[in-house]
């Protein structure tokens, strides 16, 4: 297999095909990603959704969130309701792949976000009532049967490799039992796959490097997947504005004096349309975090982190080296290539800079060469060098990181 220089498309290559939206037109995405350097996109290809749901799938439709809800949050800004043949636009989006030269990782983020997205709760509520150490070997079929239908096509060679889902121990495939006890039923997952497509890579992948538990990777996998999130001094502002604790108080006064634009409402007042209510299940982002996402003063947030990184900067970078050379001696003590799929800071609002200001872009590039130098496969230039994020209009440092690894 060839060095991947890939690009991060998620859901959103189906939920932004709107008028004005990234992929309204999907050559001309992949064409401004070849001209980029990108030589592979990575996707949720909503395998349960088209294969194993039993849902018509010939219309589907997908909004927002619910009003303006979600409209400042990074990969949430969805701004057109859009209906579309899934099946079709699915074999559309890998026909485009081919003629661009492009390999596809397929994956799915439907037990995490994707079916908030959706105009109704059927989709989620086809993925709920399936018992949850089923659902490794739902989502295994379901991706076998997309593979099925890309080789009735003709396509099959444009799959890098499949990954039963995203950032399985944050997803609903987990159920407190933790990565140690995900192993099993991930392992059960791989193994029914492979039952049918033995010669096409299948794998799953993890967020961070969780080098506490690296027993638990399933010992079948193809790939050896991790997302390196360092978060470090994002971490402090997460835990300060407790934005994932909701145990503890949100200060909403310090969040209006250093974080939040001066019209912002109070966080209790920010909640999707009533009809949308049902969204808050369906996605793993939290309420606090995507008010303060929608509500900061980008400004401000940047200067928040700004102001307090060169107390964290040493320990985000030795973070990040114990986890890509942990990373490494898994994938060389299992004997399977290693890839990055996501990282390098953290999750940060739409409009904020810091990871593609000078501090994140430095991030970037050391990543990016530590991942040639440990020999990885694959890796990216950063989670927000893709269509649907502002970073996309940085063609000079995309075109040079992935020169760089690829070269």
């Amino acid at each position: 297999m060839n060095k991947l220089a890939m690009t991060l498309w998620d859901f959103s290559w189906y939920t932004r095909t709107g008028p004005g939206e990234p992929f309204e037109d999907l050559d001309r995405a992949f064409t401004e990603a070849a001209e980029r350097g990108y030589n592979c996109v990575r996707i949720c290809a909503m395998p349960f959704l088209l294969f194993r749901s039993g849902l018509d799938t010939a219309a589907l439709t997908f909004e927002s969130l619910g009003g303006a809800y979600g409209q400042r949050t990074r990969w949430y800004d969805v701004r057109a309701r859009t209906t579309l043949d899934g099946r079709a636009h699915l074999l559309g989006f890998f026909r485009a792949a081919a003629r661009h030269g492009f390999t596809v990782i397929v994956s799915s983020w439907e037990y995490q976000q994707s079916p908030s997205f959706s105009a109704d709760d059927a989709w989620h509520a086809a993925l709920r009532v399936i018992p949850v150490d089923e659902r490794p070997l739902a989502l295994a079929d379901a991706h076998a049967d997309l593979v099925d239908l890309l080789a009735a096509e003709g396509l099959a060679d444009t799959v890098a490799f499949v990954e039963l889902h995203n950032e399985v121990q944050f997803s609903g495939l987990n159920d407190g039992r933790g990565i140690v006890g995900l192993r099993a039923p991930l392992e059960a997952g791989i193994d029914r796959f492979k039952q049918r497509h033995p010669s096409v890579p299948c794998t799953v992948n993890y967020a961070h490097v969780p080098i506490a538990s690296l027993r638990g990777v399933p010992r079948n996998i193809d790939v050896a997947v991790f997302h390196p999130y360092v978060y470090g001094v994002l971490d402090e502002l997460i835990t300060t504005f407790a934005l994932r604790d909701a145990s503890r108080p949100f200060p909403q006064e310090r969040a209006y004096a250093e974080l939040l634009r001066d019209d912002a409402p109070p966080l209790e007042k920010w909640l999707p349309s009533p009809e949308r209510q049902w969204i808050l299940d369906a996605t793993v982002v939290g309420t606090r975090e995507i008010y303060t996402h929608d509500w900061c003063d980008p400004a401000k947030w940047d200067r928040w982190l700004y102001d307090r990184y060169g107390a964290h900067r040493i320990a985000m970078r030795a973070v990040l080296d114990l986890w890509l050379d942990a990373a490494a001696d898994l994938a060389a003590a299992r004997s399977v290539p290693l890839v990055f799929g996501e990282g390098w800071v953290g999750y940060t609002p739409l409009h904020g800079t810091f990871e593609e200001g000078p501090v994140g872009a430095e991030i970037c590039e050391y990543a990016v060469r530590r991942s040639k130098e440990i020999g990885a496969l694959g890796t990216i230039v950063c989670s927000n060098a893709a269509p649907q994020h502002p970073m996309w209009a940085d063609v000079a440092l995309q075109q040079r990181l992935n020169a760089e690894f690829l070269r």
